[in-house]
This record gives structure tokens, sequence and C-alpha cells, in this order.
């Protein structure tokens, strides 16, 4: 249920993209591009886990595009290319079981070992904000998309996967600048397609400077 869910809901966001640049006039007004850097880890809440630690460090470009702008309400698209660095580290040996691997000692050691993950990610999300007062307003975003990892790790195969973000921001605009703080959830994993596909989760800090063309 939680594969289809996510397939359904990455194939809406991609279909809402693609008929609104079929059916509607770009407009250079309604595009900021921007930079984002962030930091996230497992252990606060609601995940809070001990079985390992997961701190990632988020690089960000992002792409904007306002579809539709009424009074208090505005409709965005979100297009995130990103580069994550993640320090890792198994800390309960017991979460790799011998019927998990042939090579489960040498898996158990490897995993055991604080080691540095790259992510290479490509998030489409879709935005609802809400304008509280003289250029400041809140929204919500959820996003999805393909990521490839350069490692595996005790609960996600090495390769293609995907990453699935939900979070809320803070935003002021200034003239062409916006600067935007976001809390968010990530979830990666692999829908099945390889093992092991635990997946990871991670509650984010992240800060942008976006520039209106």
């Amino acid at each position: 249920m939680r594969q289809k869910f996510k397939i359904s809901f990455f194939m809406v966001l991609v279909f809402i993209a693609n008929s609104y640049c079929g059916h509607a006039q770009i407009k250079k007004e309604n595009l900021k591009l921007g930079f984002t850097y962030g930091t996230g880890s497992q252990n606060k809440f609601p995940f809070n886990d001990s079985d390992y630690t997961h701190e990632v460090t988020f690089y960000k470009t992002q792409i904007n595009y306002r579809i539709k702008n009424k009074q208090n309400w505005a409709f965005e698209v979100n297009l995130e290319p990103s580069y994550n660095v993640i320090e890792h580290q198994l800390l309960n040996k017991y979460y790799v079981k011998p019927s998990d691997a042939e090579n489960y000692q040498e898996l158990t050691e490897l995993y055991m070992q604080k080691r540095t993950l790259k992510e290479y990610v490509l998030n489409c999300g879709f935005i609802v904000r809400y304008k509280i007062y003289n250029g400041i307003s809140t929204y919500a975003i959820g996003s999805a998309g393909p990521m490839v990892s350069d490692k595996a790790t005790e609960r996600i195969a090495k390769g293609f996967a995907f990453s699935d973000v939900f979070g809320f921001g803070l935003s002021y605009e200034i003239n062409k600048l916006q600067f935007d703080f976001r809390h968010s959830f990530r979830h990666t994993s692999n829908l099945e397609l390889k093992q092991p596909n635990g997946g990871h989760n991670t509650v984010n800090a992240e800060f942008s400077v976006l520039f209106k063309l």
C-alpha cells in the first residue's frame, strides 16, 4: 500500500507540472531560482531511532514557479536537485540478522563503522502558500523523486531509490529576494525493488535564498 501511494503521489506531481506547462504560458515574473542549505538527523522527534545514526547535510538548487496567485493563497510547483552528504553508522549490531545475507559477519562489521555516504536527488514538489502580511507567508510542501546513493547501509541498498519529503515553511520577500526557513520530514526507500528496504527517516531544518527573475 505504501509503495502504491508513493508511485501515485509522484505521478500526480508529474501530471500537474506537465499539464500546466503544456497549457499555460510561462511567465518570467512567476519564476524564482535559489540555493538551499540544510541539515537533518534521525535522532529527532518523532523518530528518535537509537539503532543507528544518520546525519545529513543538504546542498540544493531550487527552481520555483507560481502557477496560481490569489489574494491570500498561492500555489507553486517546486523542483529541487540536491547533493547530500551523510554520516551513517549502525549502532545495534543485532539489526542485521544472519538470515539477511551470506556474508553476515562482514556486513555487520562494515555497517558498524562510521561511513560517509553521498546522494544525488531530484525532488519534484507542490507548495500551498498562505500570505500573512506584507511579504511574509507560510506554506506546506509535499515532494517526491528519484535518487541515487553511492553506498548501501543496513537499511537501504546502494543505487536507485526514492526520496519523499513533507514540510512546513516561513518566507519573507523583499524586492526580488525571498528568504525561506523550512522544517521538513524526509523518508528514503527503494519501493522493494532491492533489499534491504528498511529506509531512512530524518527531521530537517533548511534555509533558502531565492531570486525572482
